[in-house]
Formats: structure tokens, C-alpha cells, sequence
């Protein structure tokens, strides 16, 4: 079995699981197009669904990451990734995640503030 994603202007509308025969054979009158995506790429990664350690064949990798409802499918870079969070962050056209222009403190939570290009503590959640 295969994941397909249903692609309508660029947006995911509905995953669902099928034989590939089954798409190309498929009488689907709804506007919008299947478009193959795998279970187990993130981050463009391939990881391998046994161990859920990347797979030692990385051309198994597909479209950038497995495509959920609501995420943007890029014809001209063929990938499935999130909608842009902030206008000031970049996709990282390798890992299909979008970036902040300053590196993530890594230590505690943080929230980003746009206004003010920084990362901010976020003092209403728990660390651990």
C-alpha cells in the first residue's frame, strides 16, 4: 500500500492509503490531483519503519516530508512541507522545515516574536 496526498491549489485536502493501480484507475470528479507521499520521510529524511532510524537508501526519501492535511505541496520543488510560520523564516530547501533568521536558544521554551526578530522565553509552559 501507498499514502496519497489530494492536492487542490497547492494545499493538502485529504490523505488517504490505496494501491497505486488504484489512483491511476480512480474516477475522481472533485477538483484536485493524488499525489504520492511516503509514511516514513521527515525533514527530508527517509527513515527506515522497523528501526525509525534513516534508512541506508536515502533514495527512498520522497517529496521532503510525509504530507498531512493543511500543508503546501510545491510543484516546482516537488515537496510537501508547513505553511511559512513568520514572513522573516526561510525553508531550508534540505530538511523541508522552515527556519528563524536567529538560531533557537535550544534551552527551555521559547516563542518566536516577529516584531522583534528574537526568540522569547515562554515562561507559561513547563520545562523539563
Amino acid at each position: 500500500m501507498a499514502h496519497f496526498a489530494k492536492v487542490l491549489d497547492g494545499k493538502v485536502i485529504n490523505v488517504i492509503v490505496a494501491e497505486p493501480e488504484v489512483i491511476q484507475n480512480l474516477v475522481d470528479t472533485s477538483p484536485g490531483e493524488y499525489i504520492q507521499t511516503s509514511y516514513n520521510t521527515r525533514g527530508g529524511v527517509h527513515y527506515d519503519p522497523e528501526t525509525g532510524e534513516p534508512s541506508a537508501d536515502q533514495t527512498k526519501a520522497l517529496r521532503g516530508n510525509y504530507a498531512g492535511k493543511g500543508m503546501v505541496y510545491d510543484r516546482i520543488l516537488d515537496a510537501f512541507y508547513y505553511a511559512q510560520p513568520y514572513d522573516s523564516w526561510t525553508l531550508n530547501q534540505s530538511t523541508w522545515v522552515w527556519e528563524a533568521p536567529v538560531e533557537h536558544p535550544g534551552d527551555g521554551n521559547y516563542l518566536w516574536d516577529e516584531e522583534n526578530q528574537q526568540w522569547v522565553a515562554d515562561d507559561s509552559q513547563p520545562t523539563e
